[in-house]
């Protein structure tokens, strides 16, 4: 039986259906006019032809009754008509199938005449439905935050919708990634599940977008006063949370080993950089609304929000992973004796644990040296020796642990996919999902694992990408930064619209 995961859920076109309609009532008329004209020609005399000077006019030989040229020509004409309004309907229908798998828009089911072709399609797929559920969250917080939750409930209904719909696209994808299925008909079924889920997950965002501008007020009257404000007043407070975030990195490497740092070193000025392109943004906006410019107004304020919210993604950060060390320090003395005592025991009855407690002999060592990284020992504990649930105080202290690691680092992978989208790519996306999948499940270990994966690949992604907008002053500071999270969609010669809530067909509908 196929699992509910890989059906997809195409949507069948209906335009088609209008166009052959059209075509059968063009052939009833046609087909009546042929049949009637030769009756209206019957009793009319045959025009007589004026002679010219100077010749004799000759008598012409009678034609057969009831047959003219007209008789034998408009049959001739009805046919090449149809021949060509069918011709004309075909190609419109293959002008449609083409522009279904168009950049930008998420194709129903696979068109693609290959499988490598229909894996391209299934992974951009779900990089564009990523994006569009991102976005859709970061705008929707300040949506919720001026209208209340009773009034967004719609929107955040069907972004729940949508985020379900993404996470069984990923799970069919990584499945698919592994190898499973292994038939080549239930393979394509898969992609075609994926495609599909990717498609329905899209629709749900695009079928709120319209409501939502509305409720913003993004129509004829321009944005919202308030909901500006509630941008600016977010603003504020995040440039006296960049200036604290840079003194927390600053006593993070001076507690702890530059490594226990390393995953948000650069959020501080990164956050800055972003809050620098949203000052142009906002004042933009301002000055916008001021002059009644209704669409300047709304790209502006969307671009400033986009800003806004990715730097407090990027100093949010550096405050999690202060606390997440914290809170690592206070717990790895309980794990390791923990853990030492689950080595003895595992010695004393026989098993040998030798490898497991030189591991905790160093990071014993370390940490009483006060030169260890305590997410790093709290994961080089937990893995030396395999937390048994249920067994007592010892193993619960090194489930807590392997709990702990395994939430930074699916937090600290989600926070940089966030603000790098535009460079990253659909494997490190996937592993991601998947990692989120693993801790929802329990299997705090191999969540780390697979957030640590995605992380790297993540990274890699966007050392290869590169910068390919250089900062400039005034309003286009921060550009660079407001291109590779994805705040500006990369689609014209001034870096594109603002990515807004809604999908694919939806997002980047805002443009000055």
């Amino acid at each position: 039986m196929t699992s509910f995961l890989i059906r997809g859920r195409p949507r069948r076109a209906t335009a088609h259906i209008r166009v052959r309609v059209a075509h059968a009532l063009l052939g009833v008329v046609t087909g009546t006019v042929w049949l009637v004209l030769p009756l209206m020609t019957v009793g009319v005399p045959d025009p007589v032809p004026t002679a010219r000077a100077g010749t004799t006019t000759r008598s012409a030989p009678p034609r057969p009754e009831g047959t003219s040229t007209a008789d034998l020509v408009l049959p001739l004409l009805a046919g090449v008509a149809a021949v060509a309004l069918a011709g004309y309907g075909r190609l419109r229908r293959a002008r449609r199938a083409r522009t279904r798998t168009t950049p930008g828009t998420v194709p129903a089911r696979p068109s693609a005449s290959s499988p490598e072709d229909a894996e391209r399609q299934a992974r951009a797929a779900l990089r564009l439905t990523d994006d569009c559920v991102r976005t859709s969250r970061e705008e929707l917080t300040f949506v919720r935050e001026r209208f209340g939750t009773e009034r967004t409930e719609r929107f955040e209904r069907a972004l729940r919708a949508a985020e379900t719909e993404s996470a069984a696209a990923f799970a069919i994808w990584r499945r698919y990634e592994q190898g499973a299925p292994r038939d080549a008909g239930a393979r394509r079924q898969a992609l075609a599940g994926v495609i599909g889920r990717c498609a329905e997950a899209g629709r749900r965002l695009d079928a709120e977008a319209e409501a939502l501008d509305r409720l913003r007020g993004f129509g004829e009257r321009g944005p919202d006063p308030a909901g500006l404000e509630v941008a600016e007043r977010r603003f504020r407070e995040l440039t006296a949370r960049v200036v604290a975030a840079r003194e927390t990195l600053a006593e993070l490497r001076a507690r702890y080993p530059a490594s226990a740092s390393e995953s948000v070193a650069g959020y501080a000025e990164q956050a800055g950089d972003r809050l620098l392109f949203a000052t142009a943004r906002l004042n933009g906006a301002r000055q916008a609304v001021d002059a009644g410019d209704t669409d300047r107004a709304v790209c502006r304020l969307r671009a400033g929000e986009g800003a806004v919210a990715q730097a407090g993604v990027l100093v949010g950060g550096v405050e999690r992973l202060a606390a997440r060390l914290a809170e690592a320090a206070m717990l790895v003395p309980d794990a390791l004796a923990a853990a030492e005592t689950e080595a003895m025991a595992a010695r004393q009855g026989g098993a040998g644990r030798a490898p497991a407690e030189r591991v905790l002999a160093a990071a014993r060592e370390e940490w009483t040296a006060g030169t260890g990284d305590p997410l790093d020992l709290l994961r080089r504990i937990t893995r030396a020796v395999e937390p048994v649930p249920g067994a007592g105080a010892g193993p619960g202290a090194l489930e807590r642990a392997a709990l702990l690691v395994a939430r930074c680092s699916v937090e600290g992978a989600e926070e940089y996919v966030a603000v790098h989208r535009a460079a990253v790519g659909t494997a490190a996306r996937a592993r991601l999902a998947e990692a989120v999948r693993e801790l929802g499940a329990g299997h705090a270990g191999r969540a780390d694992a697979v957030a640590g994966e995605a992380r790297e690949l993540a990274g890699l992604d966007v050392r290869t990408h590169g910068t390919p907008y250089a900062d400039a002053e005034g309003d286009t500071a921060g550009l660079a930064g407001a291109v590779l999270g994805g705040i500006l969609l990369a689609e014209d010669a001034d870096a594109g619209p603002p990515a807004s809530y809604g999908g694919p067909r939806t997002r980047s509908r805002h443009r000055a």
